[in-house]
């Protein structure tokens, strides 16, 4: 007895020290406090459900306790939890006054009280209690022979009502399987608007049973029936989630009107077709024909009852108008209804779309171009150009939560560029420096992540939105003070980790993709490379939409590798903390990545000569390690070192090269040449 006395002893003395930071949450909650208890977990762990909740409550725990026993191997006796108040006297006690409707302006709070023998969730509505959830399954810890939960009192809300990301699933399609773990991710992370783009100029991505030539016609047969539309809308209900449907126009239209061609603009008679590539494309519906708008009013007839969603995204941006300016039948219209310019035009052809989407109780938004002094009020704005800094960072949100619009944000949440996580981090709805009144921040709803598809696949597509996005949803969740970097990269790699167990892909699938560079030779040289490069960013890849076709296959070295490099970050810090103190042990952090990367371009010459796909990395990776050679000579053996050789060297490695990636770590090379 007092020997078992004694270790259960030791073991709440081992965490008594617990803090804050040793915590991985994210989002981090409005209000913790940790306590020394902890509370042990054992296989007669139990989840009890009481209240008046929606069904998805009792899925959203059964999958929490599952993934609970996946990370523990306890094998709890309880598989599922079937129905309220089953177990009365069971450890988890999940409390929720009333069914949550998923959407905007709902309560997701939630209290979650962790003692040494019970937990306890409080919530007035059951997305709140999945919150919980969430949060408390990254509360999991280990001691070396068990597992627990640390005591905690947290109260927590959402900053933001709207917490968004957005697929593109035009240009390159993206399954349900996809689309359904991106979910299970953003829940995770509790966000909650799923935004889905079908329909662009490369694809029309959504079955339309009046007009089946849609699909046959601009879909190369990946679209999705309304059957699966139904079943992901019920996937994302579920887990708390809003999904809101884009069917971009009237640009962006090359697939509308390959099918349609005679409500397109323009006049030369030659077809429409789907387009191949990216970027900007003139096709543009033609807003002076009444058969454009019979045509989507069944189309929204169709679409619109899918999405219980109170909104429907019309997308509205990259109109260039040539197709308008080079029709002389709408430059008589023009004239005849003292419509000036094309955004008058474009305003009234948004206009009529209003009612049809109202009918079916459906607020109409659309991105910043809608906004114009005619535009209705009712519309939401979605800001999403600009610079990501100051007064002009926010551009059109500011200007529309002034003009009395509701609006939100992802102009620096592009997750697609390929930007740094802490640009997307520090980026906030509310900028700092501009005075809102209380209903103008009343009007700013939140923001969105959003995953445009020109350069992903459903083999790479995780792998551009975690765990970046998870950063982005403590933005949207979390008080605004929250904006401590180191925290957050240090807390963003373990989340990506909780990531992937649920069923994302992000860190995975680079080893499928480094197999196939390394004709399956040993991938850890590829591996190591990768973490200091990172893909060209801002769609210099690309080449403003014309390199790669929308069949291109995305298996290069340059889609391997991430937009934040784990070794380039640790490597950067290494090399700060050697400037301000060269100790031994500084010293150290800086010449272990020297030397490994000496070695990694000798075994990337060894793969390549049975890899050709090695090949167009090299002269990189030669270039570094020349530069380490001497910088390792400079720093260990105290030889001086030719400047200018050096930086003619470290030139080469920033210009651009075939590889399509940056070497990461390029500042930090530069620093310790100079």
């Amino acid at each position: 007895m007092r020997k078992l006395f004694f270790i259960l002893l030791v073991v709440f003395v081992s965490h008594a020290q617990v803090k804050n930071e040793q915590l991985n949450l994210m989002p981090w909650p409005q209000k913790l406090t940790v306590s020394p208890a902890i509370f042990l977990l054992n296989k007669d762990f139990k989840i009890n459900c009481t209240g008046n909740p929606d069904s998805r409550i009792l899925k959203g725990a059964s999958r929490f306790l599952r993934r609970l026993d996946e990370r523990t191997g306890l094998f709890f006796n309880q598989g599922f939890v079937a129905k309220l108040n089953e177990f009365p006297e069971a450890q988890l006690q999940i409390n929720c006054q009333r069914k949550g409707k998923v959407g905007l302006q709902e309560d997701e709070s939630y209290q979650l009280s962790v003692l040494s023998n019970t937990i306890t969730i409080n919530a007035v509505t059951d997305l709140g209690a999945l919150h919980a959830l969430e949060t408390l399954s990254q509360l999991l810890q280990n001691n070396g022979t068990e597992f627990y939960f640390p005591s905690v009192e947290i109260t927590d809300a959402p900053r933001f009502v709207w917490r968004g990301l957005m697929i593109d699933a035009s240009r390159h399609f993206q399954p349900v399987d996809v689309i359904k773990r991106n979910l299970d991710g953003m829940a995770a992370m509790k966000m909650n608007v799923f935004h889905w783009h079908l329909a662009d100029n490369q694809s029309w991505r959504i079955e339309i049973k009046k007009y089946p030539k849609l699909t046959e016609l601009a879909s190369d047969g990946d679209f999705y029936t309304q059957e699966e539309i139904k079943n992901v809308v019920k996937y994302a209900d579920e887990r708390g989630i809003m999904v809101v449907p884009e069917i971009d126009v009237p640009g962006h239209a090359s697939a509308l009107l390959t099918a349609f061609s005679e409500i397109g603009s323009k006049t030369d008679g030659i077809p429409y077709a789907v387009s191949r590539k990216s970027g900007i494309h003139d096709a543009t519906l033609d807003p002076t024909n009444p058969k454009t708008y019979q045509i989507l009013t069944e189309i929204f007839d169709e679409v619109c009852p899918l999405f219980p969603a109170a909104y429907f995204h019309i997308g509205g941006d990259e109109n260039n108008g040539k197709e308008w300016d080079a029709n002389p039948k709408i430059q008589e219209f023009k004239k005849k209804n003292n419509l000036v310019t094309n955004h008058d035009l474009q305003t009234y052809f948004n206009m009529k779309l209003v009612p049809m989407l109202k009918k079916h109780g459906k607020q109409l938004m659309g991105w910043e171009e809608i906004m114009t002094p005619a535009m209705s009020k009712e519309a939401i704005i979605h800001a999403w150009r600009g610079v990501n800094e100051g007064m002009e960072a926010a551009g059109a949100l500011v200007k529309a939560a002034k003009s009395d619009y509701k609006a939100i944000l992802s102009n620096g949440y592009y997750i697609d560029l390929m930007l740094p996580v802490d640009s997307h981090y520090l980026n906030d709805p509310m900028p700092k420096n501009v005075a809102f009144t209380e209903e103008e921040k009343a009007r700013i709803l939140g923001g969105e992540a959003t995953m445009w598809s020109e350069l992903v696949t459903p083999l790479n597509i995780d792998s551009r939105i975690w765990p970046r996005t998870a950063a982005i949803a403590e933005r949207l969740w979390s008080n605004d003070t929250v904006r401590n970097l180191e925290s957050m990269h240090k807390r963003l790699k373990q989340i990506s980790f909780r990531l992937e167990e649920i069923g994302l892909t992000h860190i995975r699938n680079k080893e499928v993709i480094l197999r196939n560079i390394s004709n399956y030779q040993d991938t850890k040289a590829l591996n190591d490379f990768t973490n200091i490069c990172e893909p060209y960013k801002v769609y210099k890849r690309n080449g403003g939409g014309k390199k790669y076709f929308m069949f291109s296959p995305l298996t290069l070295f340059a889609d391997a590798c991430a937009a934040d490099a784990s070794d380039a970050y640790e490597f950067n810090k290494a090399v700060n903390l050697y400037l301000e103190n060269k100790s031994l042990a500084n010293q150290k952090l800086v010449t272990d990545y020297l030397k490994k990367w000496i070695v990694m371009d000798l075994d990337l010459i060894r793969l390549s000569a049975n890899a050709p796909l090695i090949q167009p990395i090299l002269p990189l990776s030669k270039n570094l390690s020349l530069v380490s050679k001497q910088l390792l000579l400079a720093i260990e053996q105290k030889q001086s070192i030719n400047k200018t050789d050096l930086n003619a060297l470290l030139e080469q490695i920033n210009t651009r090269n075939s590889a399509d990636v940056e070497l990461a770590v390029y500042e930090s090379l530069r620093k310790l040449v100079e």
